[in-house]
């Protein structure tokens, strides 16, 4: 089977900080890789794979500002496309754009849909839902005007996290700085409870930032360590007591929970979105609606086995459980349209 993965090219592959989208493309690719799959990744230049890497653009746009994305988005969707007969299936994680080549194509074209941004955008995935395969990343992020194939759960790799069973004494906050992934929140959840804060993220929202979040900024108690890396991430997701998450939007997954498991640490979050499928209530962290019921849950943390938590995120959220759902979709697709 030779299998086409397109990822996004607003940030290398895999990231070098954030870029979730590209994360999961490679954690596609290279799962694939691993079953013995022949898979081109076409993604940014200066990406990297353990199979063979098709560009044209030699880095990624929100990297290189002398970039138009827009240019650069057309001419790297454009490149697999015209490519598509070279392979058995095209894997979308591109977003609805590649969609709309679907019909000029005879290759088949799954696309892992991993959010909304907004539901102007679901038009397109109607008018192509009939030739198209959809998979969510979650049974919470599915649309009712559409049909998919399967829900395929985000793989990680485990070896970029380790296990530490002995936390140090502070909580989290990890991921994007913008008011829906709850930064003032857990601010306030660390200063009720009185613990040390550490926050690690790209600041998405500079108006935020600077009038929700730096004021408490005082590298005491709570800190800004900046857009962490693979390595200070495992470090800091291992070392928490705690990762907050309480966010005020329907999340389609959150990496940072699952790989905060992954460390053994278990996750407070706003029970929202996926919130309920990523985290086992009770046993690797606790489902909150308020600051209050998030500091409460605190008082809790002991009852937690951090050696649970790996195998809770092992058993569902693994690179090879999410290459081994691909492949039965994958093989699902191919017998429907050779029929």
């Amino acid at each position: 089977m030779k299998v086409g993965i397109l990822a996004p090219i607003a940030w290398r592959t895999p990231p070098l900080k954030y870029g979730p989208w590209e994360q999961v493309a490679s954690n596609i690719a290279e799962g694939l890789v691993k079953r013995g799959i022949d898979v081109t990744l076409f993604a940014t230049g200066n990406s990297q794979t353990d199979g063979k890497l098709q560009y044209v653009s030699e880095t990624a746009y929100a990297e290189d500002h002398s970039l138009d994305p827009k240019v650069w988005e057309c001419l790297h969707i454009a490149n697999i496309m015209e490519q598509a007969s070279k392979f058995d299936i095209i894997h979308n994680n591109f977003d609805f754009l590649p969609l709309t080549y679907s019909r000029l194509i005879k290759t088949p074209i799954v696309t892992t849909i991993h959010g909304f941004s907004s539901q102007k955008i679901i038009p397109v995935y109607k008018k192509y839902n009939s030739n198209n395969f959809y998979v969510s990343i979650s049974n919470s992020d599915r649309s009712t005007e559409l049909d998919y194939i399967a829900t395929v759960y985000n793989g990680i790799d485990s070896k970029d996290f380790t296990f530490n069973p002995n936390p140090k004494d502070y909580l989290l906050f990890f991921g994007r700085i913008h008011p829906e992934k709850g930064t003032w929140e857990s601010i306030q959840i660390a200063k009720k409870a009185n613990k040390k804060l550490i926050i690690s993220g790209l600041i998405q929202d500079e108006a935020y930032f600077e009038q929700k979040v730096k004021p408490f900024i005082n590298d005491k108690d709570i800190v800004y360590v900046g857009n962490s890396g693979p390595k200070e991430r495992d470090i800091l997701l291992g070392e928490a007591a705690a990762l907050l998450h309480p966010i005020s939007f329907d999340e389609p997954f959150g990496l940072s929970v699952a790989e905060a498991m992954f460390c053994g640490t278990p996750v407070i979050a706003f029970s929202r979105g996926s919130m309920p499928e990523l985290i086992d209530h009770t046993k690797t962290g606790f489902l909150v609606n308020t600051i209050d019921e998030a500091v409460e849950s605190l008082n809790r943390m002991n009852s937690i086995s951090r050696k649970y938590c790996r195998e809770w995120a092992l058993s569902n959220f693994s690179l090879e459980k999410m290459a081994d759902g691909y492949l039965d979709v994958y093989k699902q697709i191919i017998e429907t349209t050779n029929s």
